[in-house]
This record gives structure tokens, C-alpha cells and sequence, in this order.
């Protein structure tokens, strides 16, 4: 069947990033799975040649991938204060009260939306993964238990619901239909509304090796350049737009009605846009060349790992993360170089990596083992990680972080 871009309906024939085979990335095996076959998809990205857009093909159903997830936005400190900074600011610089109505899509536990109900700001929160979202209501937050598009934004307008402000961290690369999500978004916005969005920046995934942030669950990589197109088609104006460190590096864009005379195009926009440019998001060559940075990074990794297990040391991973599942099952990084993982998240302790097997264990099992080398998968927490486990220093233990080189600490 012939490929074609899920938001141009171009055809799709240029390779970004080929990863091969893998498991779903957060699907965590039970001790009784480890002798079942485990389900594996192509992990094969392309990009558009009409619009830049990159993409990896929907082989597996976002019902499935998002029944029963694994991830609890509230085990990273770093991430809820991060929320918590978002929250004050926007509050303050779009006046928000408790006449306004904030929704989030993709809401997760309401570590985000609890800062909001703490200002008497009322809100709602709209999360697919039904075991997550009964976190959020046990906090007593508002969440609609579905998956976001335009049935949903018809089915909340019908009851007079729209938001003042509309917003979504990391959702708006899971979609696999990113028109649908995006004309939702116009339909559940007041006329003077604002949305807001965050997701990684496709440049520094270029720019920083960061490919082991591509697996099933993201649908798209985003630049500026290609969300501005998709908003346009759809009559949003993107009018600002922030470069954050999160992920790695992600974009906060902020966009409205494209008649909402109320909200100026920032300058930094314009700033931004000439950047990408420059640096060649418009250039098909800028995208087949990253296939090569992907297998040094393997090659530096694995030559590492093999010479350490020859000298006999103990490493363990920290952190039994989405990304991390792609790097070592893409490096081909398992039992023979790993002895454990650890995880905060009760829901991960006593299961088992997709792909690789290794058991994921209480991060209290460091120091009773006191391995060598710590690496660290969740390479953008990583301030966070070294600070929490610092005492790994009084047996010689060293910290290993493998994105965007080998880094030793």
C-alpha cells in the first residue's frame, strides 16, 4: 500500500531514521510474558518532500498503545515544577480567573491542572489512558476519559463547553490523525482563546542525536515550519512562540483564531522561523543525513559497553523510560551488558523491559549491589537523576550519559 503524509496526503518515500524492529516502547512485560512472543513493528520514520513533515507510520492503534499506560507525569520533580512555572506564568499573562475555562488534552495524572484548581481557575482535563486519569480524579480533577479530536471538541461545544485557554504538553506529536487533533483545537476555542502546545524540537533531535526519542506512540517530529502550515490550514495563527529545555529541547507555541485581531505575531516568531531555515528544515538533505549520526552513536555505545564488560564492571541503567527502551533495543543493549534497571514508578518495579528483559528494580537495590556505572536513559532528567543518586560516589560509581555522545561523570 502505497505511503502518504498524514497532513499533506503527499506521498512518503524518503527515510529520516530506520530503527528496524521494536516492541512497543512502553509496553512492560509481566514475569509470565517473558516466554510468549513478543509483538515487534517497524520503527521507520519519514519525512515529506511537500511539507517536511516527519513522520512515523500508525502500525499499531493509539487505543492500544494508550489502554494502559505507563507513564505518571508526577515521578519527575523537575517536570511538576516545570508545570507548576507554565501555570503562574500563564495565569498572569492572559489574566485567567475563576471566570475563565482551561482545559488540557492529554492531561495525565492532573499534575499540570492541580495548579490550576489550587487558584480556583476551573478546568478539565481530557486523558485517553483510563488507569492514569483515575489518579487525577482521585486529586478531585475534572477528566473526560477519551481521545481528542474533532468528535470530542463537538460533543464538549454541544454542552457549552470551550476553553479560554487550550492547552497540551507532548500530545501533539502521539497523534496519528494531526488534522482532525488540530480542527478540534479550533472548534473548543473560544473566538479569543488561546492555545498552547509543547513538544520536542525536531532540530535538536537533528542536532543533539536524539533518536532515541522516536518510538511508536510518536506519530510526529515537529519544526516550527511545519506546524505553522498545519495550524494555517486550519485557521490558527501561531503568535508566539518559546524555546524550552525540556525534552531535550521543545517549542511552547502559543496560537489562536487566525481573525483574532487581540494577539500581534511576536517577533520571536519571525526570529525562530529564519533559524530553522537556515539551518534547512526546507532541505530534504538536511533529513537523510541524520541515518548516519544514528549508527556512530551505536557504534560509540556498544564499543563502550563490550570493553567494560571485559574488564569486569557492574552497570545498571536508571530510569526504565520510553527512550530508553528504543536505545537498547535499537543498540542491541541487553542482559549481557545490563544487570537491572531502577524506577521510582511502583507501576514499573518487578516488571520487565519491552524487547530486552531486564528486570526493572526499586532504585534501593543500587546500594545494595553498588554497580560501577550508572547509565542514565532518561538522558533530559539527568541533573535531577545525578542529584538523587549522587551517593553512588562512595563506592567510585560514575555516571554514564549516552545522548546526544558518551558522556562519563
Amino acid at each position: 500500500m502505497e505511503r502518504k503524509c498524514r497532513f499533506c496526503n503527499a506521498k512518503l518515500n524518503v527515510t529520516f531514521a530506520n530503527l528496524g524492529m521494536s516492541p512497543l516502547s512502553n509496553s512492560f512485560l509481566e514475569k509470565s510474558d517473558l516466554s510468549k512472543e513478543e509483538q515487534v513493528f517497524p520503527l521507520h520514520v519519514f519525512v515529506c518532500e511537500t511539507c517536511f513533515l516527519v513522520q512515523l507510520e500508525a502500525y499499531k492503534s493509539p487505543e492500544k498503545i494508550f489502554k494502559n499506560y505507563a507513564y505518571f507525569s508526577s515521578y519527575s520533580e523537575t517536570w511538576m515544577l516545570h508545570a507548576k512555572k507554565y501555570v503562574n506564568q500563564i495565569t498572569n499573562r492572559f489574566d485567567l480567573n475563576e471566570n475563565s475555562f482551561v482545559i488540557e488534552i492529554a492531561s495525565n495524572d492532573g499534575y499540570l491542572l492541580q495548579n490550576f484548581q489550587s487558584q480556583n481557575i476551573p478546568c478539565l482535563g481530557i486523558e485517553p489512558a483510563k488507569n492514569v486519569a483515575k489518579v487525577a480524579k482521585q486529586k478531585g480533577i475534572q477528566t473526560l476519559v477519551k481521545f481528542f479530536g474533532t468528535n470530542t471538541a463537538n460533543e464538549l461545544v454541544s454542552k457549552g463547553i470551550k476553553s479560554d485557554l487550550l492547552l497540551g504538553n507532548n500530545v501533539l506529536a502521539h497523534v496519528p490523525d494531526i488534522n482532525d487533533f488540530v480542527e478540534g483545537m479550533k472548534i473548543l476555542l473560544k473566538q479569543k482563546g488561546v492555545i498552547t502546545m509543547e513538544f520536542p524540537h525536531l532540530i535538536q533531535l537533528i542536532n543533539k542525536n536524539q533518536f532515541d526519542t522516536i518510538y511508536h506512540e510518536h506519530f510526529s517530529y515537529l519544526s516550527l515550519f511545519t506546524v505553522m502550515k498545519i495550524f494555517e490550514q486550519h485557521k490558527l495563527k501561531i503568535f508566539d512562540v518559546e524555546e524550552l529545555k525540556t525534552h531535550g529541547g521543545s517549542l511552547r507555541i502559543y496560537a489562536t483564531h487566525i481573525n483574532n485581531s487581540t494577539q500581534i505575531i511576536h517577533e520571536r516568531v519571525k526570529k525562530l522561523l529564519e533559524k530553522e531555515i537556515e539551518f534547512g528544515v526546507g532541505r530534504i538533505a538536511t533529513y537523510t543525513n541524520f541515518q548516519k549520526q544514528i549508527l556512530k552513536v551505536k557504534k560509540q555505545l556498544l564499543d563502550f559497553l563490550n570493553s567494560l564488560k571485559k574488564e569486569k564492571k557492574k552497570i545498571v541503567c536508571y530510569g526504565a523510560a520510553a527512550k530508553g527502551n528504543t536505545l537498547l533495543n535499537y543498540c542491541n543493549i541487553g542482559l549481557d551488558h545490563i544487570d537491572y534497571v531502577v524506577d521510582r514508578s511502583l507501576y514499573k518495579q518487578g516488571m520487565y523491559l519491552p524487547g530486552t528483559h531486564i528486570p526493572i528494580k526499586s532504585p534501593d537495590e543500587i546500594r545494595n549491589t553498588k554497580p560501577d556505572y550508572l547509565l542514565i536513559l532518561p538522558w533530559n532528567l539527568k541533573e535531577e537523576i545525578m542529584e538523587q543518586m549522587n551517593y553512588i560516589r562512595e563506592w567510585g560509581g560514575k555516571f554514564m550519559i549516552p545522548i546526544p555522545e558518551i558522556e562519563i561523570k
